[in-house]
């Protein structure tokens, strides 16, 4: 009964680890994306599912190798942070969700230019943090990581925390630097990366 309650924090892990490799088939190819007649996210969220598929392939064997458990013993100490990262995570999502708007979340305001308003977002949170919306990805991703105690989890955090999350960033703000050019550069100089203080002193 408990490996069967581990199968859900590890597939959150799966699906939150997948969102960078899902940005990498959208964004550096949005130029083509956008060229498409139809919707592109026909060929898209194929494509997305079929990344989740893959990276739980991947993790599979692993899905019961545990650091610690945490409903035994002084671990369940573990479940106050994790509750922590997930509040953190949904107040965020609640936050840009109303001030960024569903089309921008999801990516089809680039990939539809014609269609929605380009603009720089410099209002709300990411007046105290240039990219909110990964900030709650991460808090998601760490407290279902937390959560399980799971070797795999905690692999997967690693590696988006250090590696894809961060190069995700780091294209989308050359990608910015063009777009606006000496507004984002302003933007940048004055608004820090993931600022936890800038954070508590927004509305909630």
């Amino acid at each position: 009964m408990e490996a069967k309650l581990l199968l859900l924090p590890w597939f959150m892990c799966v699906l939150y680890s997948s969102i960078p490799l899902f940005w990498f088939a959208i964004h550096p190819f949005a130029g083509r994306w956008r060229k498409l007649q139809r919707s592109p996210y026909l060929l898209l969220l194929p494509l997305w599912a079929a990344i989740i598929v893959a990276l739980a392939w991947i993790a599979w064997p692993w899905r019961r190798v545990e650091l610690y458990h945490p409903l035994r013993g002084w671990w369940m100490m573990a479940i106050a942070p994790a509750l922590c990262c997930f509040w953190l995570g949904l107040r965020i999502y609640r936050r840009t969700f109303a001030e960024f708007g569903a089309h921008k979340l999801s990516g089809e305001a680039e990939l539809r230019p014609e269609e929605h308003a380009q603009a720089l977002v410099t209002t709300g949170l990411h007046a105290h943090m240039r990219h909110p919306i990964y900030m709650g990805h991460l808090s998601m991703l760490a407290g279902w990581t937390v959560l399980s105690g799971l070797l795999v989890n905690f692999v997967l955090f690693g590696a988006c925390a250090l590696v894809t999350f961060p190069l995700m960033i780091w294209l989308e703000e050359r990608e910015l630097e063009k777009r606006f050019g000496d507004r984002f550069e302003e933007y940048k100089a004055r608004v820090p990366l993931f600022p936890i203080p800038g954070f508590k002193g927004t509305r909630a």
